[in-house]
């Protein structure tokens, strides 16, 4: 208990004598406010405006720099799209025609081929009409 007292006793006295030898400021203590230090520690109307038209079009530019920037991504990103788009449109535009046509075989049993019955419907009605005309007759002429 009394090694407490003596403890406590020196904590207290180790606080004053930090508090009396704290460090005290070198402003002294008359603080007049004078124009003249009003103007050394602060900016007047005019410079506040030159400093916002000066962060103004500095933002302005790096805003149009990003702009342009995106933009050129954009149309790079949209150019490669349509190509690839297109590409493929047009490969399976040419594979329709292509199995349209009989060229490429049936794919999953949908025969698609026109080819063949158009040249059986021609055979058959130009090979009739040809029968039914005299070939005299176009001789002669």
């Amino acid at each position: 208990m009394k090694s407490d007292i003596i403890h406590n006793k020196n904590k207290s006295t180790m606080i004053r004598q930090l508090i009396t030898e704290f460090p005290l400021t070198d402003v002294p203590k008359e603080r007049s406010v004078t124009e003249e230090k009003i103007r050394k520690y602060t900016y007047s109307k005019d410079e506040v405006d030159v400093l916002i038209a000066a962060a103004v079009k500095e933002a302005v530019d790096e805003a149009v720099k990003i702009d342009e920037a995106s933009m050129a991504k954009h149309n790079r990103d949209a150019t490669v799209l349509s190509m690839i788009l297109g590409f493929t449109t047009l490969a399976l535009f040419v594979d329709g025609l292509l199995r349209v046509l009989g060229i490429i075989p049936p794919f999953m049993d949908l025969d698609v081929n026109i080819l063949e019955r158009i040249a059986d419907r021609v055979e058959v009605d130009v090979i009739d009409k040809i029968k039914q005309v005299p070939i005299q007759k176009l001789f002669h002429r």
